[in-house]
């Protein structure tokens, strides 16, 4: 693959808009999906709108960290979600979305792993990212949740060599095929979610598909510079990372996090 649009053909909208569960707005270039879609929030936009950028120049992930990625080698998208949960629950958004995502990538035959909180992996190397961003609105509080995948980006492009894309892992997607298989899953997860009884089969369904949480060595890197070793032991109730220290179990939430890496034992 090659930066030539001839080589990274549009998503198909018309598509989209036929067969997408939600409501699909494509544009060609923008600097971040989730700042247009809080924007489009704040002024009344109902939930089930997903906004696609071909080429998104800012991106932003956790911790304000920037994610830019050539004109149509990723697929970059926000969801509006206005969920009728509880405050507190709503962490467990970015890993629902998470979830989604994952399963997506298997369903192309890419054995994705998830690492807590918020990044999805093949090989052990970074190749989608979520960013979930509350959002106050006159018709109350709505959740941004950004997506970014690496489909066609080849290793020239990538931002760093922890990096990986779709097609570099040995899958050949078409961005119109995944973003319906994605937006599916979502609408799933999310159905579920809502249920009663829907938080644990969410922690269920993420623990399944996280390695960090399954007794995995971890270095923690907290604010302030602090360092925490331990093995990874599960979620709690919220969707913080539970790690076993030799002091006792402690509790990392996904706000309170500068980065969490495996240890070498």
């Amino acid at each position: 693959m090659t930066d030539d649009p001839a080589d990274r053909p549009p998503l198909d909208l018309a598509r989209l808009r036929d067969h997408a569960p939600y409501d699909v707005e494509v544009v060609e270039q923008t600097g971040s999906t989730n700042a247009l879609v809080s924007a489009r929030a704040v002024a009344g936009a109902p939930e089930g709108l997903v906004l696609a950028a071909e080429h998104q120049t800012s991106g932003r992930g956790r911790l304000d960290r920037v994610w830019e990625t050539p004109p149509r080698a990723a697929l970059t998208f926000s969801v509006l979600l206005r969920p009728h949960a509880a405050a507190p629950d709503w962490t467990w958004l970015p890993l629902l979305a998470g979830v989604a995502v994952a399963r997506s990538l298997r369903d192309a035959g890419l054995p994705a792993d998830l690492k807590w909180p918020n990044d999805v992996l093949v090989g052990g190397l970074k190749l989608a990212g979520i960013l979930l961003e509350r959002v106050d609105t006159p018709a109350g509080p709505a959740a941004v949740v950004g997506i970014g995948i690496n489909v066609s980006t080849t290793a020239e492009e990538l931002p760093v060599d922890t990096a990986t894309s779709m097609a570099l892992a040995g899958a050949d997607t078409d961005r119109t095929d995944l973003l319906l298989r994605v937006l599916d899953h979502l609408n799933s997860e999310y159905a579920a979610w809502l249920e009663p009884g829907g938080h644990e089969t969410l922690r269920a369904r993420y623990v399944s598909l996280c390695p960090t949480v399954r007794g995995a060595a971890l270095h923690v890197l907290l604010p302030g510079g602090e360092e925490l070793s331990g093995v990874g032991d599960g979620l709690t109730d919220s969707g913080a990372l539970l790690v076993q220290t030799g002091s006792g179990h402690r509790t990392v939430s996904a706000g309170d996090v500068v980065h969490v890496r495996p240890r070498e034992q």
